[in-house]
């Protein structure tokens, strides 16, 4: 039986990939009869952001009022995520990232069968790594560890290829009613928000039932 997960999401979001490493969780609940498609759709939290990003102190002490606050937004972050499996190292990270090219990477894989590999590895290489996903050498290189060819990978980030592809599903995100993620749909089911593993797996549930009437 199959099942399709789309996920509307931005890279510098900590709870769309703790939504991913619950769903994933969920996952695991289900019988292994059970295949999944992931479809994931970019949205752009800071479209404006520079290209190379801002630092992220500047940024989150001017979005948010104070570093001090901005630094008690992660505490919490990490406290309400602490049985995710999730090491979140914020204290790594220096760059926030302009993630337009994250995107971009995200459907080439896509083409290639690889989307959510590629997604969990930008992810990891942010929060827990500190890695700048705006580098073109340093995406290539997670490109790699998703399993993608190198030349492949490179050529592509230097080209404008799959911009305007992004940017048409951007447009039907907020045409849809997205304003924010992560969202996520489940067959029929619309998940706003970050939400327990528990939510997720009864989703899944309800979507093999309905698929089995």
């Amino acid at each position: 039986m199959n099942l399709t997960i789309t996920i509307t999401s931005d890279f510098i979001c900590p709870w769309c990939y703790v939504v991913e490493t619950r769903l994933k969780q969920a996952l695991t609940q289900l019988r292994s009869d059970v295949k999944v498609e992931w479809i994931w759709h970019p949205f752009e939290l800071n479209p404006t952001m520079p290209t190379a990003g801002i630092d992220r102190k500047t940024y989150r002490a001017n979005k948010f009022g104070s570093w001090k606050y901005s630094q008690l937004l992660d505490t919490k972050t990490i406290q309400a995520t602490q049985n995710d499996g999730i090491e979140f190292r914020y204290d790594l990270i220096k760059i926030t990232p302009n993630t337009l090219k994250a995107h971009r990477l995200t459907w080439f894989a896509a083409q290639q069968n690889s989307a959510t590999a590629m997604a969990e590895r930008i992810f990891k290489a942010y929060f827990t790594e500190g890695q700048d996903i705006t580098n073109r050498t340093i995406l290539t290189q997670l490109a790699v560890e998703a399993g993608l060819e190198q030349d492949a990978v490179y050529s592509f980030l230097i080209s404008n290829t799959g911009i305007q592809e992004i940017r048409e599903l951007e447009h039907q995100a907020i045409a849809d009613g997205i304003q924010g993620v992560p969202h996520v749909r489940i067959h029929e089911q619309v998940l706003s928000e970050a939400q327990p593993s528990e939510a997720y797996l009864k989703a899944l549930q309800n979507a093999l039932q309905t698929a089995a009437v």
